[in-house]
């Protein structure tokens, strides 16, 4: 994980001139929190051009290659690379080679916008970039086609005559107007065209998009595959997951292979005790962590990141029943009561902790050698409230109610503080993770047909409406909020990493017909990621293969914590000084 900050204003007596001191105060400010992604090194190139002077900011958190690297990568040419990303295929990298140098390598080679797309559309993995080539005086920036790293844009106005660039934000600030880019379009500016005006604020004008996927060239990771649209005509039903049918078997050996391979390629040549799973013990992250079993040095632990709040909104419905249906001035009364905790053992059994806690002794029954530390990161209702504003500013242009349910909870599971039980029973110890790798099992559901709305479309309109929904959740993927999360758990100078969602997995899966992935046919827990299950079901993962999906913020009861909050809508905007 690494942090991207760059700005471009006016550099000359005649043209505009910046809001020097908004800006002198802003970038500061921004260049703290990137650092904060790469706390391993942090540098700062700055490029005084007849017009423009442009500010390249970058950090390095070290996960690979054996010498010091820092960053921005500036190569022979005066060419500037700021890469937050990792490439695990695509481009032949030693495990003593820094990504982020070798594709400076790469792009140094570049002639044209053509080229610097076949550099990007040839590598698998999550990624942002900024690259300044030099010779042409053209600036590109972009994101992978699935928008697993954040990156931020501010345009210029009249009040803020600056164009901005960055990982993760400060919040909301006087200084800048920030949007999550679109990973449609890698996007150039030519700085050659914006001389001719020597306005900043004319940038829109100079920046042009170019496709990702140019016809007639191949290029292998530039856009995820369309889903699969043939249709099935009633085609057999599973009858039990210990019997797999002939029309599934490949199907089944194939996931298996092709997710291996990719929990594989994001374990290997990183750190000592550097890998940990964000872990509930549902299916997905419970494949996850078997399959890093696999690959991970056998004498190094395991750390499995389950977290649990305490939320007064669930202890009062314990305590005094569900008041939703209460007139509404007996409603208000008994929400302006505080709770008396005096006679509450507050707990931190919720959904989560309960099927972690049996799942993990599956896992340590099938991969005994293993040292697994389940992590128990317990958080007291102040603590949460007391970290909310820093929460808000991080996850900040995303600003609703289910923003924040998720991002809190991704924001202390990604902290690894807690405690740690040696077995069952045993006495706890605070135990601190230090892993910087964490492995998250999102994107299953949206591949394999994990979602109630996907029945839900099964029994309006049969397997074509299956279909067209698996589509929209693979167009949906790059704008469901991984900026969001990648802008949370970098926060800690820590990486997610989504095996699910490497580009090789997602075109595999796409290209299987629908009936292969699941069956709505089905009773639930069977029928949606009935592919995963089975495949679950053959590695010696029984229980975790029958589990229901339940969405991280009720598992871990992030959601709704005060009382009067149950009917709150996620999609609400979170309410300054709310």
């Amino acid at each position: 994980m690494c942090g991207i900050l760059f700005s471009l204003q006016a550099n000359s007596e005649e043209g505009e001139r910046p809001a020097c001191g908004c800006l002198h105060d802003l970038f500061p400010q921004l260049q703290a929190v990137i650092a904060a992604r790469g706390p391993d090194a942090q540098d700062t190139v700055v490029y005084d051009l007849e017009h423009f002077r442009l500010t390249f900011n970058a950090s390095e958190l070290r996960l690979r290659g054996d010498t010091f690297v820092k960053q921005p990568h500036v190569d022979s040419e005066g060419s500037v690379l700021c890469w937050n990303g990792e490439v695990f295929e695509g481009l032949e990298i030693a495990p003593s080679e820094n990504d982020g140098s070798k594709l400076s390598e790469v792009l140094k080679d570049s002639k044209d916008d053509l080229d610097v797309v076949k550099a990007f559309g040839g590598i698998e993995g999550p990624y942002a970039f900024l690259y300044y080539h030099r010779p042409t005086q053209k600036v590109y920036f972009g994101r992978d086609p699935l928008g697993r790293r954040s990156l931020l844009i501010h345009y210029p106005d009249e009040a803020r005559p600056y164009f901005l660039l960055s990982s993760v934000s400060i919040g909301p600030n006087p200084g800048y107007s920030l949007d999550d880019i679109s990973t449609q379009h890698i996007y150039v500016i030519d700085l050659t065209t914006m001389a001719s005006s020597n306005k900043v604020i004319d940038i829109r004008d100079c920046i042009s998009t170019i496709i990702r996927a140019p016809k007639d060239i191949p290029l292998l990771f530039a856009e995820p595959s369309r889903v699969n649209g043939s249709l099935p005509d009633d085609p057999p039903r599973v009858q039990s997951l210990d019997n797999i049918p002939p029309h599934l078997i490949t199907a089944v050996d194939d996931l298996i292979t092709h997710l291996d391979n990719s929990v594989m390629l994001r374990v290997r040549d990183i750190p000592r005790r550097q890998v940990a799973v964000f872990f509930s013990g549902g299916i997905d992250s419970t494949m996850l962590a078997f399959l890093a079993d696999r690959h991970v040095d056998p004498d190094e632990p395991i750390d499995l990141l389950n977290v649990a709040f305490e939320n007064p909104r669930k202890i009062a419905v314990k305590l005094e029943g569900n008041i939703g249906g209460l007139p509404k001035r007996e409603k208000k009364q008994k929400l302006r009561e505080p709770l008396d905790y005096s006679t509450v053992t507050v707990s931190y059994d919720v959904p989560d902790r309960l099927t972690g806690l049996k799942e993990v002794e599956e896992l340590r029954r099938l991969c005994p050698n293993r040292k697994w530390n389940f992590l128990e990161v317990n958080v007291p209702y102040e603590e949460s409230q007391s970290a909310r504003a820093a929460v808000e500013a991080i996850m900040f242009p995303s600003r609703t109610v289910m923003d924040l349910s998720l991002a809190i909870a991704l924001y202390f599971a990604a902290r690894g503080v807690g405690q740690v039980r040696s077995h069952p029973g045993a006495e706890v110890k605070p135990y601190t993770s230090p892993a910087r790798v964490l492995l998250n099992g999102l994107g299953s559901d949206e591949l394999l047909g994990g979602y109630g709305r996907h029945r839900t479309a099964f029994k309006a309109a049969g397997w074509q409406a299956v279909i067209d929904e698996l589509q929209l959740e693979i167009d949906r993927i790059p704008t469901r909020n991984l900026g969001r999360d990648d802008r949370v758990i970098s926060s800690w100078g820590k990486e997610t990493r989504h095996p699910f969602l490497s580009l090789s997995v997602v075109n595999f899966l796409a290209q299987l017909p629908v009936h292969v992935k699941m069956d709505p046919r089905l009773d639930s827990g069977i029928g949606e990621k009935l592919l995963l299950r089975l495949a679950a079901r053959k590695l010696g993962l029984v229980e975790a293969s029958v589990r229901k999906k339940r969405a991280m913020q009720f598992g871990s009861h992030s959601a709704r914590m005060g009382p009067g909050e149950g009917d709150r809508k996620g999609d609400l905007l979170i309410n300054k000084g709310e």
